[in-house]
């Protein structure tokens, strides 16, 4: 009988440790399947490049946010990069790093872009500390078309000491956005206005333009100096822009026509008309004389105004002067972006032949007026010759021209004399062959 009851406590034993080892086991896998699906559910939610579009040799940074979706926590280490096209700096994450149930985590990596250009796929990976690890493709672009800068406007040439405008265009062909473009203009002799400027960002595909006011002294090169950031790299990129000095095909030209003088004692008065022969606009027209000639009277300046290209002002001076054979008449205007030119045209008043030569003036065109006999002048390159002798509008008894008297285009009472002359002699001659006829009038009266 004892025996029977030991045989049955070792057997009701042996069920019982078999159904304990049993439990534990199934409760061991349980936890484990539990783990590996929790971290599962952690998953890339987003990705952000510093740059869309990278130079060879750039450095960038890609920052991936996790986000937890499971109930627990989830351990994550060791995040990386891998691809042939980059070289993935030290990874600064060390050890095992925990995501919250619902929280999100970003890991940033730094790297350097290989050449060649192209669109390269690099695999960003993460290990889980229960599960398998994360992987997800990031795609890359290197592209080395850099920033175009042009000079989209200029004038055909630079008159020197005026200042006249430089349009610089920045050009972005790239796929990315460019920040910070900073552009320095340099060039011995050369100010410019302003003396730099910042364009904050330049889109994908856009441009923008940036206007410079250029003052030349000498003849030189104007550099354009640019840089600018692509992500977080800094670049740089010129333009050179030859200037030359000389005269502005498009600059206003004033031509001097139809110049009369007139005398009162000791004062002399000139009149007459102002052509723009140039392509633009002559704004704030202003006329007066130079030494040895001195300004005084009713008219000492006078102001025109504006002269539209190919149409013309009248104007009148009054002055005094020791000697009519050099007589300065200063031409001063601005264009339309109020820079200042003159022009002075030296007149001959002294003489018959009336010549007349012009000289340059501060910042204006060189005009170089031509000769005309009984003082027409001609003035200025593509000036038209509107003839008019330099005759006194009212009458004089001294004529200042040898002969010809006062009366726009005169110079007929020069030949007065041998007109009377000649009348004389016809007539002398009609009586002559007339003389027997009046003989015998003259006897049958008596």
């Amino acid at each position: 009988m004892l025996l029977i009851i030991s045989t049955a406590c070792a057997a009701q034993s042996d069920s019982s440790s078999t159904t304990s080892t049993a439990s534990s086991s199934s409760s061991s896998s349980t936890t484990s399947s539990t783990s590996v699906d929790d971290a599962a559910l952690v998953y890339v939610s987003n990705v952000t490049l510093d740059s869309l579009a990278y130079f060879p040799g750039d450095q960038g940074t890609v920052t991936v946010t996790l986000t937890n979706g499971g109930t627990s926590a989830i351990g994550l280490e060791n995040p990386t990069l891998i691809s042939p096209n980059l070289i993935v700096q030290e990874n600064p994450w060390e050890g095992m790093s925990f995501i919250g149930a619902g929280s999100t985590m970003a890991y940033s990596i730094s790297f350097t872009v290989k050449p060649p250009d192209g669109t390269y796929s690099a695999l960003f990976t993460i290990g889980t500390q229960t599960g398998n690890a994360i992987h997800y493709p990031i795609s890359i672009d290197v592209d080395s078309n850099s920033l175009t800068a042009v000079v989209t406007s200029k004038p055909t040439s630079f008159a020197p000491e005026a200042e006249q405008n430089v349009t610089l265009t920045l050009i972005n062909t790239r796929d990315g956005e460019i920040d910070n473009a900073v552009i320095t203009p340099e060039g011995s002799g050369i100010d410019a206005d302003p003396a730099m400027e910042l364009v904050p960002s330049i889109d994908p595909g856009s441009s923008t333009d940036v206007t410079f006011g250029i003052t030349p002294h000498e003849a030189s090169n104007l550099t354009f100096n640019i840089t600018y950031q692509n992500g977080c790299n800094t670049h740089t990129t010129e333009v050179v822009l030859p200037i030359n000095i000389g005269q502005d095909k498009t600059a206003a030209v004033p031509v001097l026509n139809d110049v009369a003088l007139t005398t009162s004692g000791s004062d002399y008065d000139i009149t007459g008309d102002i052509t723009n022969a140039g392509i633009t606009d002559a704004e704030g027209v202003i006329v007066n004389v130079g030494s040895p000639a001195t300004g005084t009277g009713l008219y000492p300046v006078y102001a025109i105004g504006s002269i539209a290209s190919d149409d013309s002002g009248t104007f009148e001076l009054t002055f005094t002067t020791s000697d009519l054979s050099a007589v300065p008449v200063i031409i001063s205007w601005k264009d339309a972006d109020g820079n200042d030119y003159s022009v002075t045209k030296t007149l001959n008043l002294g003489s018959s032949a009336g010549a007349a030569n012009a000289t340059e003036g501060s910042g204006g065109p060189r005009v170089t007026a031509g000769t005309g006999t009984g003082g027409n002048v001609n003035g200025g390159t593509g000036g038209a010759n509107r003839g008019g002798g330099y005759g006194g509008r009212s009458s004089s008894s001294n004529s200042l021209f040898g002969g010809i008297t006062s009366g726009r285009g005169g110079g007929i009472a020069a030949f007065y004399p041998l007109i009377a002359g000649a009348v004389l002699l016809v007539v002398g001659i009609v009586l002559w062959t007339k003389r027997k006829w009046i003989m015998i009038k003259l006897k049958k009266q008596q």
